[in-house]
């Protein structure tokens, strides 16, 4: 039997939204104590706070949240008398009980291309925040053991991807929604990252690290294959406008990062 904390793990882990619903309050008779747990999805539902009319109603409201996007905790009580209205069937407890809606958000998916100067300094801040990072290097010196030290405290989960021929291959591989950044140490390996972007239709954001002259040039060639309003989603250059214009490379990624966890909170976390 799946526990509920193991459903929210195994939700996570799909990128699947859900909600975990705890009794948080009874008084009087009721078919399960304060604490009591479940965890509900789009289609499934694990452990349980009862059954019948307070159960149904609990898992009604919790697909409403998840249909919805909803991500702020919501409550209801629900009356355990035959006198009270239903909509799936009669409890006459005679109790009172509160629930708590917890909405299960799907984490923000981020990759980072490039694991040198910048992108460890920029995986070193985002791996302190609750998602998912993907560090891909050509280079396997660069995803050594000692070389992520750094992160060995890392609140994210940290995926790590070497490879050495053809990196952009990994870009099929990332979740739904996931944000492209790229700054590997190799203007070719750079285009050939961002022309497979472009040609992925399951990514978020993709940015560039760069100068406007490396850009022109990207552009120029990117525009023999894509439209133009295509090339063009290509954010360069990346970070928080006016917050350095230092080329240290720790500055260089607060900025990109603040940059990046603004985005988090306008536009939420795209869904499977």
């Amino acid at each position: 039997m799946t526990t509920w904390w193991q459903a929210v793990a195994g939700l996570r882990s799909a990128r699947e939204p859900g909600v975990l619903v705890t009794v948080t309050e009874v008084r009087g008779h009721a078919p399960r104590e304060a604490g009591a747990k479940m965890v509900v999805s789009a289609a499934t539902t694990w452990g349980s706070i009862g059954g019948g009319n307070l159960e149904e109603e609990a898992v009604r409201r919790a697909r409403e949240l998840v249909s919805v996007g909803g991500s702020a905790p919501v409550t209801f009580t629900a009356s355990l008398s035959d006198k009270a209205p239903v909509q799936h069937g009669v409890q006459c407890c005679g109790g009172e009980v509160t629930v708590l809606l917890e909405p299960l958000a799907v984490v923000p998916s981020v990759a980072i291309f490039g694991v040198g100067h910048v992108g460890l300094e920029l995986a070193r801040i985002l791996a302190r925040h609750d998602l998912d990072l993907h560090l891909v290097d050509s280079r396997s010196a660069h995803l050594t053991e000692a070389e992520l030290a750094p992160l060995a405290d890392a609140v994210a989960d940290v995926h790590t991807h070497h490879v050495p021929v053809i990196p952009e291959l990994v870009l099929g591989e990332l979740p739904h929604g996931t944000r492209v950044l790229v700054l590997t140490h190799d203007h070719a390996e750079d285009l050939a990252i961002i022309d497979a972007a472009l040609r992925s239709d399951h990514l978020g954001s993709i940015g560039l690290i760069g100068s406007s002259a490396k850009w022109a040039r990207f552009r120029s060639t990117l525009l023999d294959s894509f439209p133009a309003d295509v090339v063009d989603r290509v954010e360069t250059p990346i970070g928080l406008p006016g917050v350095t214009t230092s080329k240290d490379p720790a500055a260089i990624a607060v900025s990109v990062a603040a940059a990046l966890l603004a985005s988090f909170s306008r536009t939420g976390v795209e869904r499977r």
